[in-house]
C-alpha cells in the first residue's frame, strides 16, 4: 500500500512554527495501532489526520536557537529522533542538533505503530513498518523545514490557568502512598494547570501558541479503529480552525499545539472506574470487579460515547487555551540555552541522601504491566497492585523468554518481574538503555524534555528540582512528556511500592525518578553556570540495521463482483435537512465539495482531516474491501448542492500500486 506525507505548504511562528501532517495510508493494507498494545487494535479508517507542529525560537542575532516539535503520535521514538537529527545535519549542518531540538509525542493511542526499533515494540507493533517510519520522519522534517523558511521577528508571552472537570487520577491509591506532608501542598491529585506560550509578530498579530497540559489522549478507547489525534488534537484543530478561517485543516499560517506534560496517571475518562457488567464502582487498589475481575473495570466519560467525550474535552482545552492566549501579558525575554547528554539509565548511581546511595536497574516490566489500566484493560487474570508473581506465568516466561537474574529481581523489588526486557537481546534489545537528558531554555522559561510518562507527583518533584537549587530564581519550568525516546513510566519511590500499572511499567526500578532528578539537575546546573561544554556526551544510542520487518498480512486488492475501483456501492440521498449524516461507500481519501453558482466550480469544504468526516475501511475476503465515508452535516452547513469524492489506491496481486477516484451523486442540503 502507498503511504504519504500530507504536506502543509505554509505556516510560521514567532520565529517559526508550522505543521505538516504525518502518516496517511490509503488503506490497501492495515496499520497496527500504537497505544493500547492490543493486537486487535488495527486501523480501519481515518477520523482526523495526525500533524507535526514545529516551533523554532531564535535570538535576535540568530546566533542561538531551539526547536520544539509536538507530533501527534503515540510517543517519540529514539529511531525517529536519530533519523530526524541525521536529516537535519545533512541539510542544515550544525544549526539544528541533538542539544537544541526536542521532539515530543502527544500520546494519542490511535496512531500508527511500526516506527520504534526495540523488540518489545516490534512485537506489539507488528514489526518495523518502513512506510509508517518514513511518513513520521518526513512529516517532522517537513514541519521543521517550513518553520525554518518562515521565521519572522516576534514576541512570546506566557500564561497559566486551571482546566477544571477534565481529568481524574486513575491510580489514586498509588498517589496516596506519597507523604502527606507533600500531598497537602496541592489541592488535587492531578495537575490541572495549563501553561501556554502565545506568539505574536512585531505588530502584535497572533501567529500561534504552544501549550502543555497533563491528560492522556485516550478519550477514544481501544475499540476504536480510526486514526485520530484524540482530545488534545481536537483542541489544536479548533484553535487553528478559528484563526485560519475558510481554510482546510493543515492550511493557514496560525499553528496551535497542545503538547504532553506529566500525564502518567491522568485519565480524561471522568466518570471514574466502574464494572461494565454490573455498573458498580471498582475504585479499589486492584481495580477489580467481583464478577469478571479486572477486565470488567473500566472508566468512561464525560460524554455519551468516545466521540462525544473527545469533543467535550477537546472543547474544554480549546476554550482554556483561547482564554489564556487572549490574556497573556507576561513576556518571555532573555538568552537561549540548550544542553543535552546521553546516559545509560540501566546503570546510574543515585545519591539518595548524605549517607545512602541507590542504583537504577536493567529494564524490566512487572506483573501489573499486563493488567493494563482502567483506560484500557489487559489480558487474562492479571491485576494492578500485584506484589507477587505466580508459578504458572513465571513458567510461561521462563519457557518462552528467560528467567530474570537474581540481581535484576533484587534491584526491582518489590516488583515481581514478568518480562526481564533488559536481559533480552534477540533479535534486538527489548528496551533502550541509552536515554536523552535534555533541557532547553528561553529566557525565564525552561523546558525539560522528559523521556517518558511522569506521574503527577513525579512531574511536580522534577519541576521543583531544577534551577532554584543553583541560585536561579523565577524560572518557569515545563515538564514536556514523551520526548526523544520512550522509557514507559516514571513513578515516585512511594508510588512504586504499590505496583499498580504505572509502577510496574517504571522500567529502571524504584530509584528511576531520583536518577532522573539527579541527571536533570546536572544539566540545569550546567545551563545556570554556563558550563554546558563541560557536560559529558555519554554513550551514543544504537541505530539498529533493521530491514522492513512488516508482520502485517501481504496486500492485494480486488473489487466486489461486477464492480470497478471507484464505483459507488451505496449512494447518498438526494436531499438532507438539518443536522444529519451524509454517507457513501467506497475507498479512501475524501472531499466534501459544494457547488459555487457564481464561479461554476466545486469548492472543497471538508476532507478526511476534518472533524465532521469519518472514513471507515473494512478488508474482506480475497482482497475485496469496502469503505464508508461519513459526513456529519453541521448546523452551519449552507444550503446548496454538494458531492462527496474519494481518492484511493489499489494493488493487484501482481503489479504496481494504482490510484483511482470515485464520486457520489450530487445531493442538496436544505434549511429546516
Amino acid at each position: 500500500s502507498s503511504s504519504s506525507v500530507w504536506d502543509r505548504s505554509q505556516g510560521a511562528h514567532s520565529t517559526g512554527a508550522p505543521e505538516s501532517a504525518l502518516a496517511a495510508n490509503s488503506f490497501s493494507g492495515k496499520i497496527q495501532g500504537m497505544g493500547y498494545a492490543n493486537p486487535a487494535q488495527s486501523a480501519g479508517g481515518i477520523h482526523t489526520r495526525l500533524f507535526s507542529r514545529a516551533f523554532i525560537v531564535a535570538e535576535p542575532d540568530d546566533f542561538k536557537r531551539v526547536v520544539f516539535v509536538s507530533a501527534e503520535i503515540g510517543m517519540m521514538s529514539q529511531r525517529v529522533r536519530l533519523e530526524v537529527l541525521k536529516k537535519l545535519k545533512s541539510k542544515y549542518g550544525e544549526l539544528y542538533r541533538k542539544d537544541n531540538v526536542v521532539l515530543s509525542g502527544t500520546h494519542t493511542h490511535s496512531g500508527p505503530a511500526g516506527y520504534l526499533q526495540y523488540t518489545l515494540y516490534l512485537i506489539t507493533g507488528k514489526g518495523l513498518i518502513q512506510s509508517s517510519l518514513n511518513a513520521i520522519v518526513n512529516g517532522i522534517m517537513k514541519s521543521i523545514d517550513i518553520a525554518h523558511q518562515n521565521m519572522k521577528r516576534g514576541r512570546i508571552f506566557i500564561n497559566r490557568g486551571l482546566v477544571e472537570h477534565s481529568q481524574i487520577n486513575r491510580s489514586p491509591f498509588s498517589y496516596q502512598q506519597n507523604p502527606e506532608s507533600e500531598r497537602i501542598r496541592y489541592s488535587s491529585n492531578t495537575d490541572k494547570e495549563m501553561v501556554l506560550l502565545k506568539m505574536v509578530d512585531l505588530k502584535g498579530e497572533d501567529i500561534g501558541l504552544l501549550s502543555w497540559f497533563a491528560i492522556h489522549p485516550v478519550s477514544m478507547n481501544y475499540s476504536n479503529h480510526l486514526v485520530t489525534s484524540d482530545n488534545v488534537g481536537y483542541a489544536s484543530y479548533l484553535l487553528e480552525e478559528e484563526k485560519n478561517k475558510g481554510l482546510l485543516p493543515g492550511q493557514g499560517s496560525y499553528v496551535a499545539a497542545i503538547a504532553a506534560a506529566n500525564e502518567g496517571d491522568v485519565s480524561p475518562n471522568t466518570k471514574g472506574p466502574h464494572c461494565i457488567n454490573t455498573g458498580e464502582s471498582c475504585d479499589n487498589p486492584h481495580s477489580y470487579c467481583p464478577i469478571g475481575g479486572a477486565q470488567m473495570c473500566v472508566t468512561t466519560g464525560p460524554g455519551l460515547n468516545m466521540f462525544d467525550s473527545t469533543r467535550i474535552l477537546g472543547q474544554k482545552l480549546y476554550e482554556k487555551a483561547k482564554e489564556l492566549s487572549m490574556t497573556a501579558f507576561q513576556e518571555i525575554e532573555g538568552p537561549i540555552f540548550s544542553a543535552h547528554h546521553w546516559v545509560n539509565m540501566s546503570d546510574v548511581t543515585v545519591q539518595l541522601n548524605s549517607t545512602h546511595t541507590g542504583k537504577t536497574c536493567k529494564p524490566a516490566l512487572g506483573y501489573s504491566f499486563a493488567a493494563g489500566t482502567i483506560d484500557g484493560t489487559g489480558f487474562f487474570n492479571f491485576t494492578q497492585g500485584s506484589l507477587e508473581g505466580t508459578p504458572f506465568w513465571d513458567g510461561v516466561r521462563d519457557f518462552l523468554l528467560t528467567s530474570p537474574s537474581n540481581e535484576t529481581q533484587e534491584c526491582h523489588k518489590p516488583k515481581p518481574i514478568l518480562i526481564p526486557t533488559g536481559e533480552l537481546s534477540k533479535p534486538y534489545p527489548w528496551h533502550a538503555d541509552i536515554v536523552d537528558i535534555q533541557i532547553i531554555t528561553i529566557g525565564s522559561l525552561a523546558i525539560v524534555a522528559a523521556p517518558g510518562e511522569f506521574t503527577t507527583m513525579s512531574g511536580r518533584r522534577l519541576r521543583e528540582a531544577e534551577f532554584e537549587s543553583h541560585g536561579v530564581q523565577g524560572m518557569n519550568v515545563i515538564v514536556a512528556g514523551l520526548c526523544n525516546v520512550y522509557t514507559h513510566y516514571i513513578t515516585t519511590y512511594e508510588e512504586y511500592q504499590a505496583q499498580r500499572y504505572e509502577a510496574a511499567s517504571t522500567i529502571y526500578g524504584p530509584h528511576t525518578l531520583s536518577a532522573y532528578i539527579q541527571l536533570f539537575r546536572a544539566v540545569a546546573k550546567s545551563i545556570a553556570k554556563k558550563t554546558v561544554h563541560d557536560l559529558l556526551k555519554g554513550p551514543e544510542p544504537p541505530l539498529f540495521n533493521i530491514s522492513n520487518t512488516n508482520l502485517l498480512p501481504k496486500v492485494f486488492d480486488l473489487t466486489p463482483l461486477n464492480k470497478s475501483f471507484g464505483d459507488v456501492l451505496q449512494d447518498v440521498q438526494l436531499q438532507y435537512r438539518g443536522v444529519s449524516i451524509s454517507s457513501m461507500t467506497d475507498h479512501t481519501f475524501l472531499t466534501v465539495e459544494k457547488y459555487d453558482n457564481s464561479s461554476g466550480n466545486w469548492q472543497v469544504l471538508y476532507n478526511d482531516a476534518s472533524w465532521e468526516t469519518r472514513f471507515h475501511w473494512k478488508k474482506g475476503v480475497l482482497g475485496r474491501s469496502t469503505a464508508r465515508i461519513e459526513w456529519y452535516i453541521p448546523q452551519t452547513a449552507e444550503p446548496g448542492v454538494y458531492k462527496i469524492q474519494y481518492f484511493g489506491h489499489y494493488k493487484p496481486l501482481l503489479g504496481q500500486v494504482n490510484s483511482f477516484n470515485g464520486t457520489s451523486s450530487v445531493f442538496e442540503i436544505v434549511r429546516l
